[in-house]
């Protein structure tokens, strides 16, 4: 790794024009710290860089790079550099950067690939987006079912520079077809003259070229693999995917979803990159509906202003109940999302969500109750004693039960509003993560106040109403 105080220093020798010094220095760097410090320096000062550095290491270190940096260098590099960096790359993160760009510049970019790599490169971009075969590589180790684990060992040792990973060995038979996958130190640990069809036990997970990346992430998570075999429909083994690159599925698709969550759309893009006018119409409409929603409370509260007007005590406990309630409901809903998201809880699981909120929602509106009732009866008490009478007024007894029976109320509603919600859009084929935080909020806002206004009706009638 290399300190903050190193840019500074790489740049004084690029100004230097010190070229020998620079490339003594990368010589012993890792790919990703590399990527990491052209991405902390000047769009002019990073051509200069990844030019020093030799073919194979610059392509290795383009991978790590964002990808507004990647169409910055490729715009940057002459022809002859592009070519060598695109050939040089691992078929799935050349496939990442090919998908993000235009048509036109990804015709122009596949003409400079070799004719194998061109072939391998249009065979992934064929697959649907956002499927396993846009995310998986060819390059992988497969081996015959009738060989020996000796020949299975040569064949490592002349192919295995050329794999994704070392991790596993995919058997095969006559068709290409997949019939198990070893461990490699299974292999390392057996009599050489050991057939593989001896030690195989056809027990295996794969994923299919049309299976979302989205299961790829489940997969992963339910096995702990690094390493999963892809195969087509006739079970002919095509690919693997590795860890790392479901690690950046799995981080995109949290991204999308807290962002959901936030109130906003998905951005799909970085935040430092994104076009201000985009930003605006990703959050602009979620902010539309969420005013539109705030608007129903000053309805509900004309509908309540002459219960408002005998007394002024009741609007100063409203921000109470209303953040009580939204807050409740925007626990409720981040869990349950999250929840669904990781495969956690179902549609079928509403009952047993609800039974749970049911019982966590009364126990969180009791505490709520108790310590905002209780702290009103404790205050106009205090007040009552050094002042001779109560801040409250003379009924503040029934005000502070009145107080903590709304808190309890409104809190209960917000929890089961917050969990059923998701469950609700789920069923309409809507995604949950739409039910964010800010819009069970405005929807728990407006009834929890309906429900604090009934509730001080019901109580306070013929004394403060």
């Amino acid at each position: 790794m290399f300190g903050a105080i190193i840019v500074p220093e790489i740049r004084e020798l690029i100004a230097e024009r010190n070229f020998t010094a620079l490339r003594e220095i990368f010589r012993d760097w890792d790919p990703a710290d590399l990527a990491e410090l052209i991405g902390d320096l000047p769009e002019g000062e990073r051509v200069i860089v990844f030019r020093l550095l030799p073919h194979t290491v610059a392509a290795d270190v383009f991978e790590y790079l964002d990808l507004d940096h990647q169409q910055h260098l490729l715009r940057a590099m002459a022809q002859e550099e592009v070519v060598a960096v695109l050939n040089e790359m691992s078929p799935d993160d050349r496939t990442a950067l090919l998908e993000e760009l235009p048509s036109n510049v990804v015709t122009q970019l596949l003409r400079l690939l070799t004719p194998e790599e061109r072939r391998i490169a249009q065979t992934l971009l064929n697959y649907p987006e956002e499927s396993v075969g846009r995310l998986m590589t060819p390059d992988f180790l497969a081996v015959r079912d009738e060989w020996t684990v000796e020949e299975a060992l040569a064949y490592i040792r002349v192919h295995g520079k050329n794999s994704e990973t070392l991790n596993h060995v995919f058997v095969v038979d006559d068709r290409g077809r997949l019939v198990d996958d070893i461990r490699i130190g299974e292999l390392l640990i057996i009599p050489l003259d050991t057939k593989i069809s001896e030690i195989r036990d056809a027990n295996f997970t794969a994923l299919r070229v049309t299976d979302p990346q989205s299961e790829a992430v489940k997969i992963f998570r339910k096995y702990d693999r690094s390493t999963l075999p892809v195969v087509d429909g006739a079970g002919v083994l095509v690919g693997i995917v590795t860890a790392d690159d479901v690690l950046d599925v799995a981080e995109e698709e949290a991204t999308k979803e807290i962002q959901k969550i936030g109130g906003t759309e998905a951005l799909d893009e970085p935040y430092l990159t994104i076009p201000i006018f985009t930003m605006i119409r990703k959050r602009g409409p979620w902010l539309v509906v969420l005013l539109l929603g705030e608007m129903l409370t000053s309805t509900a509260l004309a509908r309540y202003e002459h219960e408002l007007a005998k007394t002024v005590l009741l609007s100063l406990f409203l921000p109470l109940i209303i953040s009580s309630g939204g807050n409740s409901g925007s626990q409720a809903s981040t869990l349950i999302i999250r929840a669904m998201a990781l495969g956690e809880v179902h549609l079928r699981d509403w009952w047993r969500v609800m039974r749970k909120e049911i019982l966590s929602g009364s126990l969180l509106g009791l505490i709520l109750g108790l310590l905002g009732g209780g702290r009103l009866a404790f205050w106009a008490y205090t007040t009552e004693q050094w002042k001779g009478e109560s801040v409250y007024g003379p009924h503040w007894g029934l005000l502070s039960f009145t107080i903590g029976l709304a808190l309890a109320g409104v809190t209960l509603w917000g929890t089961l509003a917050g969990s059923m919600l998701p469950f609700i859009l789920r069923r309409l084929g809507l995604d949950p993560a739409t039910s964010s935080a800010p819009f069970v909020s405005t929807l728990v806002d407006v009834t929890g106040l309906i429900l604090y206004l009934n509730v001080a009706i019901a109580i306070l009638r013929g004394t403060l109403l």
